[in-house]
């Protein structure tokens, strides 16, 4: 996606992943520290921002009552808070409006759900060193390596998936594919309905098979957003699986999944890691 400081409302098309280009590997200079400085106080100014709109207050009550309260569907959560949280594909913030306000809002979920900032790790092929020093100086653990989505899941989790690639999402529900582990797992990001209706229903089944079966078990809620951050939050869903539903699904879907592979997909939407020799 092709962003700047500029400002542009509803831009992007509704449900759109970002596109991106790989990093020229930016090397350390003598700026790194100040533009470190200026990264963290464009965020922390983001923040003070999305804190008086009152799409905000909407989703800080909607989530302080579906995550931090027993009406909460999924009994493991019930038993533990969520303790951790994941955010890929953020995008750089430093030069993007709207990935900085996506950062900005990844900080007052942080905040609203107790989780600490360290205990949330984060990762974009993308970013840039003074913004991996930027994240470290607000507290995140910056991972190193590209997981593609790929993390196994072993407490409750919050995943943070703002306008990711379908891959992602499909790697992620591959990777954590039993009832058991699917249960621990949140996700505030693209509406899954949103994107079975842009894709042929075939393609949808062949190539994004985990979130094309689990789609009719997944328990979803709509996250509000204003017109003047639509580019920013648009088609943005709650996602929940809640154990009484992913018991609903035949013992045989969860035999042995295979990795995906995506060989029909031209445009995967997301970068992969690169393949070791």
């Amino acid at each position: 996606m092709a962003c700047n400081d500029d400002w542009q409302v509803a831009g992007r098309r509704k449900g759109a992943a970002k596109r991106r280009q790989h990093p020229s590997n930016p090397k350390l200079d003598s700026h790194q520290v100040s533009d470190c400085k200026l990264d963290k106080q464009k965020i922390i100014n983001a923040v003070n921002e999305l804190r008086g709109e009152n799409f905000w207050t909407e989703w800080r009550d909607l989530l302080s009552e579906r995550l931090l309260s027993n009406a909460s569907g999924s009994s493991e959560l019930n038993k533990t808070s969520l303790q951790y949280c994941v955010c890929y594909g953020l995008g750089n913030f430093a030069s993007c409006v709207s990935a900085r306000y996506q950062l900005a809002m990844l900080l007052l979920l942080l905040e609203t759900l107790q989780i600490p900032v360290g205990s949330c790790c984060v990762y974009d092929p993308v970013f840039s060193a003074s913004e991996c020093d930027a994240l470290k100086e607000l507290g995140f653990t910056v991972l190193t390596e590209n997981e593609e989505g790929k993390r196994p899941v072993y407490q409750p989790t919050l995943f943070y998936l703002m306008h990711c690639g379908k891959a992602l999402y499909n790697n992620l529900l591959w990777r954590n594919w039993t009832p058991q582990t699917l249960q621990k797992i949140i996700i505030i990001g693209n509406s899954f309905h949103g994107i079975q209706e842009r894709m042929l229903q075939r393609e949808f089944e062949r190539d994004y098979s985990f979130l094309s079966n689990v789609i009719s078990v997944c328990d979803e809620t709509s996250l509000p957003c204003s017109p003047r951050f639509l580019d920013v939050f648009n088609d943005t869903a709650l996602i929940q699986f809640p154990s009484e539903n992913l018991n609903k699904l035949p013992e045989t879907m969860w035999i042995e999944p295979s990795e995906p592979l995506y060989q029909h997909c031209q445009d995967l939407e997301i970068i992969q890691r690169e393949k070791r020799s």
